[in-house]
């Protein structure tokens, strides 16, 4: 006998980003309200993360409603809100979420975001029951989804979120861009990305000529310190055009002399709900020492939130497609307070939901760069991580100007 109705019909499913913005977060929002629709779900948007569950709620409906998923951002907009007690905010906002989950309807809730967003989403499924599905989400790809790189027979546990792959493509393209005006002027520019606590976005630069990297997880030592300038002074020396790109996260520690203390750079001391300070500035502080300590002219550059905006790139939307397949299984299986992750690294062909598994959204975490991906003595970046981001950014590219003029030697 044939059903009349949808499996789900009749439920419902609020959505909600939380935290910083990436290019795939639209595109994860339509995949997965494009799948729930089709089981029956009605699909809300609760607007500004967290804070939409609070007061009288703010939520639109997305059931039935064109959706551009190649644009970037969330059009239903984030916050950095915390509804657990904190600090900043000592007021426990969590009976204000359960009363608009249950005046909403709400039956499933879907967090989109990072360690805080789905770690909020994890305590409200543990102590108050409410049936909640992480999707990952964070631009610095430092979360912990348990995916697995394949290189060279050797298995390294690796991370993928949705919105790396686009923000990595853009600080490729960022570094190759400024290299013509690097060698223009003979220069050193120090490009700084976003990473607080991780360098995975960092290395992205590589691919688009970047010749020396800083990370958060090696910290900048006096000793460290003194090694390096000498690096940047040698590898300067030796390249052709005299000119150098130099990636550095935003979140370095660094040597400081004048308070003898390693230690990072804030842009504020003000912090967000989540206890997160705003940095910012480290590439002009290694630019002038660099300048003062060497007598190499360098500049600074910030990425800023470049990597953030912007499209929706081809890797990512497959990707977010793949996950979404996964939260269809998670929601048929009624398997709550799981993420779904890719199980492996792998182009784009293969992002496909039989690549995909679920994970324990406890156990998410923040991962470091692994040791196989970084190289502390040359300052820079391994095989094995180009071999990583050759997957959904391609081949190296770096742009060179490729005639050599022949020098004129005076007659007289």
């Amino acid at each position: 006998m044939a059903h009349t109705h949808k499996l789900f019909n009749g439920k419902k499913i609020g959505i909600l980003t939380g935290g910083g913005d990436t290019p795939a977060l639209n595109s994860s929002i339509e995949s997965i309200r494009n799948r729930a629709s089709l089981l029956g779900y009605t699909v809300y948007g609760i607007r500004k993360g967290w804070k939409g569950l609070l007061g009288d709620g703010d939520l639109i409906d997305l059931t039935n409603q064109p959706y551009d998923g190649y644009y970037g951002g969330t059009s239903i907009l984030s916050s950095r809100t915390n509804p657990f007690p904190t600090k900043k905010n000592p007021e426990d906002r969590v009976p204000q979420i359960l009363k608009n989950i249950e005046r909403y309807a709400i039956d499933v809730l879907i967090s989109i975001g990072g360690d805080d967003t789905n770690g909020a989403a994890k305590r409200l499924y543990e102590t108050q029951g409410i049936k909640v599905i992480g999707f990952p989400k964070t631009i610095d790809n430092d979360l912990r989804t348990k995916t697995m790189h394949n290189y060279n027979g050797k298995l390294i546990e690796s991370v993928l979120c949705p919105g790396f792959p686009s923000g990595a493509k853009a600080i490729m393209e960022m570094a190759m861009h400024l290299r013509t005006t690097a060698e223009s002027h003979s220069r050193i520019i120090v490009l700084e990305v976003m990473g607080r606590d991780a360098g995975w976005l960092t290395g992205s630069a590589i691919m688009g000529g970047a010749e020396l990297a800083l990370v958060p997880e090696f910290v900048i030592t006096k000793e460290r310190k003194d090694f390096f300038l000498e690096t940047v002074k040698e590898t300067y020396m030796r390249s052709k055009k005299k000119a150098l790109i130099i990636a550095v996260s935003e979140g370095v520690r660094w040597y400081d002399e004048k308070n003898d203390k390693v230690d990072v750079v804030y842009a504020s001391s003000e912090v967000d709900e989540f206890g997160h300070p705003r940095f910012g500035g480290i590439s002009g502080v290694i630019a002038s020492e660099i300048t003062n300590k060497l007598g190499i002219e360098a500049r600074a550059q910030i990425s800023g939130y470049y990597p953030r905006s912007g499209k929706c790139r081809s890797y990512d939307r497959r990707l977010t497609g793949a996950l979404a397949d996964k939260v269809v299984d998670l929601l048929l299986r009624e398997e709550y307070g799981q993420m779904p992750v890719m199980k492996n690294i792998v182009p784009f062909v293969e992002l496909e939901e039989f690549n995909t598994s679920s994970i324990d959204m406890g156990a998410i975490g923040n991962k470091p760069l692994p040791e196989d991906y970084y190289d502390i003595q040359a300052f820079n970046f391994t095989d094995a991580y180009v071999d990583f981001l050759q997957n959904f950014l391609g081949q190296i590219c770096i742009n060179e100007f490729k005639y050599n003029f022949p020098i004129v030697i005076p007659e007289k």
